[in-house]
């Protein structure tokens, strides 16, 4: 797929200039995105595709913004996260009953922790899950009991950041000196143009009452379709799907062999079936509620 302007816009070519043009590009209906995904699913209309990753250019840069502390030249980051907002517009799904920024932030996202990963030299391919999540959640929990500001971590913060990602103390410390060490201030000029700040671009953290109330919206919706599709599974499929899917640190095939006596490979094929059967189930419940409204 070939989008003309997301290419011809590069975060590289100036930043502020960048994030500037973005903001031209013009939000799109839910009837007008619905319309403009089915034309590229249906009959693979570049324009169409183009319009879809253009209006969300500025859910890239929002995302991207989160990951400032990382180290990492900006436009490169929101690159990355534009490539993962491309792939998802090729995977969009209209009929499921979503808008597209649900469904592409977890693209984004998933791009841009992977160019992380893959700059940073304490994060290597050996590195555990846990490590991983402790790697981006650290700054997180540290904003949660107020010592984002400071260097070294006192015992107690060291304990409790410990505790609630379930790594050693040891790796809370060692992970927290090396990201305190790349911390860029936020008042670095932003590309070469130097007329502005990285901190005249950071997001109001106050919440957006009206995003906040349309994004719980949406979650409810696709919590209540889960849970409903989750009864079509026996006691078996669920609590494999609970185990394998839906948990911070899944359980192993191993391990819920010996749970049920079955092999591995026994396990693997409910879990395969089980979540087969729950995306044909939400997918049917998203069409009948898309096909009830007037």
């Amino acid at each position: 797929m070939a989008i003309r302007t997301a290419i011809t816009l590069s975060p590289e070519q100036g930043l502020s200039r960048y994030l500037m043009e973005i903001r031209k590009f013009p939000m799109l209906s839910k009837e007008e995105e619905f319309m403009l995904a089915k034309r590229w699913q249906e009959h693979e209309d570049s324009v169409a595709a183009e319009k879809m990753v253009t209006s969300h250019l500025r859910l890239v840069a929002k995302i991207a913004m989160g990951y400032r502390g990382y180290g990492l030249p900006m436009a490169e980051v929101i690159s990355e996260g534009n490539v993962g907002l491309m792939q998802s517009v090729k995977k969009f799904d209209p009929d499921k009953g979503f808008r597209l920024a649900t469904y592409a932030m977890w693209w984004i996202r998933a791009s841009i922790q992977e160019y992380i990963l893959r700059s940073w030299s304490l994060v290597k391919l050996g590195t555990t899950a846990a490590q991983k999540k402790l790697f981006f959640n650290l700054r997180r929990i540290k904003g949660e009991i107020n010592a984002i500001e400071a260097g070294d971590l006192r015992p107690a913060e060291v304990t409790e950041i410990a505790t609630r990602l379930n790594v050693s103390e040891a790796e809370v410390i060692s992970m927290n000196g090396r990201m305190s060490a790349s911390d860029s201030s936020l008042n670095v000029p932003m590309g070469q143009e130097g007329d502005m700040e990285w901190q005249d671009w950071l997001a109001d953290e106050e919440p957006n009452q009206a995003v906040n109330f349309a994004n719980r919206q949406e979650y409810e919706k696709r919590m209540e379709l889960l849970s409903t599709a989750m009864e079509n599974l026996n006691e078996r499929e669920q609590n494999i799907i609970m185990e394998r899917r839906m948990r911070d640190e899944p359980k192993t095939l191993e391990e819920l062999s010996e749970v049920y006596n079955v092999s591995r490979e026994r396990i693997r094929q409910i879990e395969v079936r089980a979540f087969e059967k729950l995306q044909k189930a939400m997918q049917d419940m998203a069409e009948e509620e898309l096909s009830a409204t007037p």
